[in-house]
């Protein structure tokens, strides 16, 4: 996602860091009173398998519930490149949805969602 995209209100940007190094993002976009998007999740080669993407989800999902968010989602690839992404998704309780938002269904993009509730 462009970084002007990320720069509106109903979206909040997280980052993580090992040894004072930032080494992933991670974003949420309010959608509704009690709706949001896990966005734009993204950890260095490097980071992955330390822990530093389950975080920040983690985080997300505790900054989602203070405000009262009850459902989160995503949107994520189908290639290989995105498999990591998927198990860690899934590994946390997000769970294949009908697509929503802005989002269309094709054979590269899957929607989770998890209810935080």
């Amino acid at each position: 996602m462009d970084i002007s995209k990320l720069k509106t209100p109903e979206i909040t940007v997280f980052g993580g860091k090992l040894d004072g190094e930032l080494v992933a993002v991670g974003a949420i976009r309010i959608l509704a009173a009690t709706h949001a998007e896990l966005k734009s999740m993204h950890t260095l080669l490097a980071a992955r398998g330390m822990g530093v993407g389950r975080a920040i989800v983690e985080q997300i999902e505790k900054f989602a519930s203070q405000r009262g968010i009850t459902r989160l989602s995503l949107e994520t690839g189908t290639s290989d490149a995105f498999k990591s992404a998927r198990v860690l998704y899934q590994s946390m309780g997000f769970r294949p949805c009908e697509t929503f938002g802005e989002y269309e269904n094709t054979e590269d993009n899957i929607c989770m969602t998890k209810s935080l509730s």
